[in-house]
């Protein structure tokens, strides 16, 4: 077992016990606005509370729901911190549940738990760090439950290790971060969750729970995690949920392998949500004397409703997750859709001065740039050869990457590139070498997958990632100034096995291979912290704060249809904020759906997240070239509020509204940016309800300006006005709608 190779990439989640503090058998873990109650009962850690502050633990203890419950003798299902398969979680009976099952060493197929030690310990400023240790009553297996309150955001951090100290291995069934018991604490609870495919991802769905009934979402590709289901969730306590009412648990799963988020509501209304690693191929095999660290999950609370719920995830993910989250996004050109594989040095060199032309700050270079000989990538071969051998195509690029980046900082461009190294072809110098060097299974045909060739390598084998790395350092290396790096992954998991493992370790694959990607994600970074990288996977397929902790952001959907984003990007931002959601303008007929939107339309869905292109310049009438000069102007006026802002979303487009709207402010309330798209257009919905907009100061008073406005057509009477705030967020923002696909931004700025 090579487990050892893989614990570096887990290791921002370790935190040093040198200076340790005993907790004894209670304590209240604080955010700047809830609490997490947590108390030892019957030799084990419970959860008593998980909401707003309280002050007191004693009070905490007094009104748990605890013991009898709903006049039930039945409900006696103590609310564990981290529910086991076997646990005594009734008076008679076990726990047949559990986000932990363990086939101990000798076979025993259940674990009860008990609590060794209770400390928080060192960690950075705002942040208090609880370290839960259990173990099991009769073998010397162990789980160490972090919780991390991140104040400032009122997020909740959570995982878990497990360390096998038996005396031979043991099989984890199930290996879940997050298996909460959460108390009585409503009659009535709602799931949102988002669910899509390849071009319609992030669609939002939600589902009342009912008693007895277990809601189970995830995600078995391996790869693309992102597309069947999103590794996050909105559970409404009580009465369905708005934006701005209602009390709600959000929480994310920070996971890029398969994965499996789970709800259930038994007959007490006690509620266990359970998260983690997929492991329906197999139980995970942790040997002797090993340990592994799970995904964590980040976890958070509103009584205000969904919004808040938003605002706090993404105020954590730039605080927190991200490598850069402060760092404003750029205006870029990513050259697919302008030309596909069917580039030359010339067109790329055009596309340049394009972009340059409207504003733009970098140039990204897509597929087809790489292979040699026969396995050279070119518009003959497309996409079925040359995945895994780095190296410049000559034919294609005589001057190669360094000779495209010099171009771009002639033009004073910064300068980017795709790759794909989770994949490999099958007609491909790399795989001629090394063919078990890919996810299979070793005595059966390979499946192949796009392009008729195409597969995972096997990042379970230090080798392998070593190889890949190796190769884009060498890439990377001789690019001076290299700004960015589109990463693309375009499979799933099409074989199950890996050549490297030994047979006691196969269904560790999956797991493995996940945690391998992050450890060549981390040392590239290390090496190339200057280097964004964009998430993507298919499109929206890496759309998960796993990846994100590598990544500075994900493309949103191969799916740039304006209309078709409008939807996409909503559910997207529920938990991911604007500066991590690329949104590129395209040319029309789009090429995905064929439907014609306004370039307005584009921009004005586009700047609702990073703006960039995705179209050649040269297609582009001259007024339109100007009219696209002045709204990269603009964004990069509003960005910081759009990239960094609290995100208000003020009418859904779910529910058949015939418009969608949503608006950004800045931390200080002093400037703020309203987005309007129409969806559809009846005979009333040229003249909608007023937008009621959220978040300003209610004293302040805010000049009014409308942005992209094309041909004088302006969409309200008070352009140019100051307005109050409290105005702004009781009569509404009147607005007037042309024909279909019309749309407006507004920009806000306090006097």
């Amino acid at each position: 077992m090579h487990l050892k190779n893989f614990l570096p990439a887990f290791a921002v989640l370790a935190a040093s016990v040198a200076f340790a503090a005993d907790v004894g058998d209670s304590f209240l873990l604080h955010t700047r606005s809830t609490t997490m109650a947590f108390a030892k009962r019957n030799g084990a850690w419970n959860l008593l509370h998980y909401g707003p502050k309280v002050a007191q633990g004693a009070d905490a203890a007094a009104l748990a729901s605890d013991g009898f419950a709903g006049g039930s003798f039945m409900a006696t299902r103590r609310p564990a911190v981290y529910s086991a398969y076997g646990d005594k979680a009734q008076d008679k009976g076990i726990n047949k549940f559990g986000g932990l099952q363990v086939t101990h060493a000798d076979g025993c197929l259940t674990t009860y738990l008990e609590g060794v030690k209770a400390e928080t310990v060192e960690d950075r400023p705002g942040v208090t760090h609880l370290v839960l240790t259990q173990k099991d009553r009769v073998y010397p297996f162990y789980v160490v439950q972090h919780f991390r309150a991140m104040e400032g955001c009122d997020v909740v951090e959570t995982w878990v290790e497990l360390r096998n100290e038996e005396k031979g291995a043991v099989r984890l069934g199930r290996m879940d971060s997050l298996a909460l018991d959460f108390p009585l604490i409503a009659n009535r609870f709602y799931l949102q969750s988002a669910t899509g495919q390849w071009s319609c991802e992030s669609q939002l769905v939600e589902t009342e729970l009912v008693r007895g009934q277990t809601i189970a979402i995830g995600s078995r590709s391996g790869v693309r995690d992102a597309w069947e289901a999103n590794a996050s969730f909105m559970l409404t306590v009580g009465e369905k949920a708005t934006e701005t009412s209602g009390r709600v648990i959000g929480g994310v799963l920070c996971w890029s392998g398969s994965w499996g988020l789970s709800v259930q509501r038994d007959q007490c209304d006690f509620v266990e949500v359970r998260a983690g690693a997929d492991t329906s191929q197999g139980a995970y095999v942790l040997d002797a004397g090993k340990s592994i660290t799970l995904p964590k999950f980040a976890l958070t609370y509103s009584a205000a409703g969904k919004g808040q719920v938003s605002r706090n995830i993404h105020k954590w993910a730039r605080d927190w997750q991200l490598p850069a989250g402060h760092k404003l996004r750029p205006v870029l050109l990513n050259s697919w859709e302008g030309s596909y594989f069917t580039f030359t040095e010339k067109v790329l060199h055009d596309m340049m001065d394009g972009v340059k032309e409207m504003g733009g700050e970098l140039f990204v270079l897509d597929d087809g740039w790489f292979g040699t000989g026969k396995y050279a990538r070119d518009a003959k071969n497309q996409d079925r050869v040359g995945l895994g051998d780095w190296v410049i195509n000559p034919e294609k690029l005589p001057n190669g990457l360094v000779g495209l980046n010099d171009e771009a900082k002639k033009r004073g461009l910064a300068f980017g590139f795709w790759v794909e190294p989770e994949m490999v072809n099958t007609n491909s110098w790399i795989y001629n070498a090394h063919p078990d060097w890919i996810v299979r299974e070793k005595t059966r045909p390979v499946n192949v997958g796009r392009g008729g060739s195409q597969t995972v390598l096997d990042y379970a084998n230090p080798a392998v990632r070593q190889n890949i790395y190796d190769q884009l350092d060498a890439l990377y290396s001789k690019i001076p100034g290299l700004s960015y790096i589109k990463w693309d992954a375009n499979a799933d998991f099409m074989n199950m096995g890996s050549p490297y493992l030994d047979a006691e370790h196969q269904a560790n694959m999956p797991f493995d291979y996940t945690v391998g990607l992050y450890d060549l994600l981390a040392k590239l970074r290390a090496k190339y912290p200057q280097v964004d990288i964009q998430a993507c996977s298919s499109g929206g397929g890496h759309a998960d704060y796993g990846f994100l902790r590598y990544a500075d952001e994900f493309w949103g959907s191969d799916n740039t249809d304006a209309r078709e984003r409008v939807f996409i990007q909503w559910g997207e931002s529920q938990f991911y904020p604007a500066c991590a959601i690329a949104a590129h303008v395209t040319d029309v007929p789009n090429h995905q759906t064929g439907r014609t939107t306004p370039l307005k339309y584009r921009f004005d869905v586009a700047m609702a997240g990073r703006l960039g292109f995705e179209l050649h310049p040269k297609n582009m009438k001259p007024e339109e070239v100007a009219f696209a000069k002045q709204c990269v102007a603009d964004y990069k006026r509003i960005r910081p509020t759009v990239q960094q802002g609290d995100l208000y979303r003020l009418v859904s487009p779910y529910g058949g509204s015939p418009l969608a709207s949503l608006m950004y402010v800045s931390e200080d309330k002093r400037r703020a940016v309203v987005f309007v798209w129409s969806l559809e257009r009846g005979i009333c919905h040229d003249y909608p309800a007023p937008i009621v907009l959220q978040g300003l100061a209610q004293d302040a008073s805010y000049r009014l300006k409308e942005l992209n406005v094309m041909k004088g057509a302006k969409h309200v009477r008070v352009d140019g006005k100051a307005l109050g705030g409290d105005a702004l967020m009781s009569m509404g923002l009147p607005i007037r709608l042309r024909g279909d696909y019309d749309s407006a931004v507004f920009e806000l700025t306090a006097e």
